[in-house]
């Protein structure tokens, strides 16, 4: 099992937009067995109804968590590409810290499939998820994007 307190980036510059945007606070666990977990902050920001988080992040916690996994397991020339992503929702999740927690139940040579959990400070699942995932070259994505970026 690897921990880190920092995500990984994509240059030395700092935390991405994205990490700061879900409230990200450090990851927790990256097994290159496919599991990893994922520490993040709610804030008032990130709610509705009088302190419910949006289902928007807790997806996006779990959807990172089911990524974080998988590039654990492949290493930094794959890209998991979700195709596929089920969440449901057990219990609101309000703002504090939360796990987010993944894990691969089969692993094909190009597609698999992920699991992953939402759970508060007391260990309560709030919601589960599972996810199809396409294992992408990182050069072919990375290409494509400049690609688009430039109009083309």
């Amino acid at each position: 099992m690897t921990t880190a307190d920092t995500a990984p980036r994509p240059s030395d510059s700092g935390p991405s937009d994205l990490n700061q945007s879900l409230g990200f606070v450090r990851i927790v666990e990256l097994d290159p067995a496919g599991r990893a977990a994922i520490e993040y902050r709610a804030g008032m920001h990130m709610c509705h109804s009088g302190g419910v988080v949006q289902g928007g992040f807790v997806t996006g916690w779990i959807d990172a968590a089911m990524a974080h996994a998988a590039m654990a397991m492949t290493g930094p020339d794959v890209v998991p590409m979700s195709l596929e992503l089920k969440v449901s929702f057990f219990a609101p999740a309000r703002p504090g810290l939360l796990t987010a927690r993944a894990w691969v139940e089969r692993r094909g040579r190009s597609t698999c499939f992920f699991e992953g959990q939402l759970l508060d400070a007391t260990g309560k699942v709030l919601a589960k998820a599972s996810s199809t995932l396409m294992l992408a070259d990182r050069g072919r994505i990375e290409q494509a994007s400049s690609a688009a970026l430039a109009g083309g």
